[in-house]
């Protein structure tokens, strides 16, 4: 399980030290990370073959031809890059997938789980922000709701 976010340094040539715990997480298959442009955010995705497996099994959940299946096949499979750890610990970051995502200097690791995600430090500190703002209302409204449904199965 990825847990907690860290701020690294990329290097000259565009390589950071993955955190320890990190790649003890995905060691297995291989020795590296599985890595593309986040569907969700301007960030990298990132993790093991746990990870790849998942995304591989939503995309064949979908009928062959069908376009969200596409945009997936196209946007992760497409997307991804095989990522090894050199004896550092250190992975080196394609050219193409730094420009997509405005990655040049400091950036954070963040993990998320199952998934870890490479995001610029400035753009993942105005991120981080607006999703706390997301999460206190998100869980204010389901204690709501929890509030609501007790209250509805005690009358």
């Amino acid at each position: 399980m990825f847990l907690s976010t860290f701020e690294k340094q990329l290097d000259s040539k565009r390589r950071i030290v993955v955190p320890q715990e990190f790649r003890a997480a995905v060691s297995g298959m291989f020795d590296g990370i599985f890595c593309f442009p986040s569907i969700e955010a301007d960030c990298l995705e990132a993790g093991g073959k746990a990870l790849f497996d998942r995304y591989t099994g939503v995309i064949e959940e979908l009928p062959f031809g069908d376009p969200i299946r596409s945009a997936l096949e196209t946007s992760v499979l497409g997307g991804m890059a095989k990522l090894s750890f050199d004896t550092a610990g250190r992975i080196t970051l394609p050219d193409h997938l730094c420009e997509m995502c405005g990655l040049t200097d400091w950036v954070a690791v963040v993990g998320m789980g199952e998934r870890f995600q490479i995001w610029s430090r400035e753009a993942f500190q105005a991120h981080r922000a607006a999703q706390r703002d997301l999460a206190r209302e998100g869980l204010a409204a389901l204690r709501a709701q929890q509030r609501q449904a007790k209250l509805g199965s005690a009358s």
